[in-house]
């Protein structure tokens, strides 16, 4: 079996591929996509003997959604899509699709979706998406993708859920991001800060600088330094001294009096 892994994250797509091949050894992962841009031009250069039996595919990519993809390609490969979003169209898209798997992805899930998408294969089932009835005229894609209210984290063999209103501040160090809760404990997130930027209600956390992203509840004062500039004391207490950047000041003042 030939699958492709379309993932805007380096680490959950990576870890895909490690949770595919410890399910069967055999399957060849023919491509990992970051992009709805890169995906369009891989597949434009693949001919019908070389497209992949699988798609394993996120809704939301760093250029665009899911649906715009299978809309341009107009793909009629069967797709598992891998989501961070538990309960974004859950329903319609375990009705048109292979499966729909929450991140962080649980092993046993992963087995009985391509379980599932084998046994579809056996069964010489049909198509279940295409050009004629792509899956984007399922969704409404104006309307923006809910905000996140909770995160999957992994910590050891252990997986937990951890409430969006838990969270004091997300960092990222070292090529990693961070999320701390309001009770000292700081855990992995397999996303870039940008992308939980983009999934947070804006209202509830502001990205303050580079590498930090914090909870209004999180801010305990703020202090004037150097003139105008600004530096946030927050509880719990970072491991770095934590600023407001200069070409932010403006939106952080707004976004304090809302």
């Amino acid at each position: 079996m030939n699958v492709v892994i379309i993932e805007d994250e380096t680490l959950s797509a990576q870890r895909l591929e490690v949770l595919i091949n410890a399910y069967d050894a055999s399957i060849q992962v023919l491509a990992m996509l970051s992009s709805v841009a890169e995906a369009v031009e891989w597949f434009r250069h693949q001919t019908p003997a070389n497209l992949p039996d699988l798609v394993f595919m996120d809704i939301h990519l760093e250029d665009g959604s899911a649906f715009g993809l299978i809309e341009k390609i107009k793909l009629t490969i069967p797709i598992i899509f891998t989501t961070a979003y538990e309960t974004y169209a859950i329903q319609a898209f375990k009705a048109n699709s292979i499966d729909y798997l929450l991140k962080p992805i649980d092993e046993d899930e992963l087995a009985a979706a391509i379980d599932k998408f084998k046994w579809t294969q056996q069964k010489q089932r049909p198509i279940l998406i295409s050009p004629s009835k792509p899956l984007l005229s399922w969704q409404d894609t104006s309307d923006p993708l809910p905000y996140k209210d909770r995160f999957m984290v992994t910590v050891g063999t252990k997986i937990k859920s951890i409430g969006v209103d838990q969270i004091a501040y997300f960092f990222y160090e070292e090529k990693t991001t961070y999320l701390t809760t309001q009770d000292e404990q700081t855990m992995v997130v397999e996303y870039s800060l940008d992308k939980v930027t983009s999934t947070l209600n804006p209202h509830q956390f502001f990205r303050v600088n580079r590498a930090y992203l914090v909870s209004l509840s999180a801010i305990q004062s703020i202090h004037t330094y150097s003139g105008s500039k600004l530096t946030l004391k927050l509880h719990p207490t970072p491991r770095h001294d934590v600023f407001v950047s200069p070409d932010r000041l403006h939106d952080f003042k707004k976004w304090l009096g809302k």
